[in-house]
């Protein structure tokens, strides 16, 4: 799990709780955030590090510490206004990735306009799920196929780039079964096993899930 990661989440409604508890109980570095204190009170017993703030000051951002967080969640749906300053903030102090709710695929390309890294519609995607997703390091998705195999898409690793899929032996080293390569947003299935890597490619894989971790050591 990518447990060395920092994270924070911003408004705890049932959504945010969720990712945030997900986290917590995962062993993650996880602060949570809300404006709401009776929220804050509900939480604190599940997220030891729990804070009654308003995101939407810069003053805020930095007394929070946020330009040293890897991932930020901005689980603001119901208020774009200060899910966009939210967002604008985390990326000017320096946040690398920064995920965020919306309530509509409208809000997503506003969000997406003004920074933000990954937009999510929660009908799509759970709260459970997204806490999972960023656990495994380096997945950029994640599908459960069953209770214990998954399609994920994989970046690179840095060590992969230059050899082949036959050199890394995937198979064998990660129970990894790559189903095809995406380059440039385009993905094809007509997989060269002899061809090198390439750092802006990704993989789509198949794997045991309770393997995956595997990728990390």
């Amino acid at each position: 799990m990518s447990l060395h990661k920092s994270y924070a989440v911003f408004g705890l409604g049932r959504y945010g709780f969720s990712v945030a508890k997900e986290l917590a109980q995962s062993g993650a570095d996880i602060l949570a955030v809300d404006s709401n204190q009776s929220l804050v009170d509900e939480a604190i017993d599940f997220i030891p590090i729990c804070k009654c703030a308003d995101v939407t000051d810069p003053d805020v951002i930095k007394a929070l510490g946020i330009s040293s967080i890897d991932i930020v969640i901005i689980a603001m749906a119901n208020n774009l206004e200060a899910s966009v300053l939210a967002t604008t903030l985390c990326k000017e102090a320096g946040v690398k990735t920064v995920i965020v709710k919306c309530a509509d695929e409208m809000h997503q390309k506003i969000l997406s306009r003004v920074g933000a890294d990954k937009v999510v519609i929660p009908e799509k995607e759970s709260g459970v799920r997204l806490a999972k997703n960023l656990l495994s390091s380096g997945f950029v998705d994640l599908v459960e196929l069953s209770n214990n195999l998954s399609m994920v898409e994989i970046d690179v690793k840095d060590s992969w780039v230059g050899k082949s899929l036959l050199e890394l032996n995937l198979r064998k080293k990660y129970s990894l079964n790559v189903i095809a390569i995406r380059q440039q947003g385009k993905a094809s299935v007509d997989i060269n096993p002899t061809a090198p890597l390439e750092k802006n490619m990704s993989l789509i894989v198949i794997a045991d899930t309770a393997r995956l971790n595997k990728l990390n050591n």
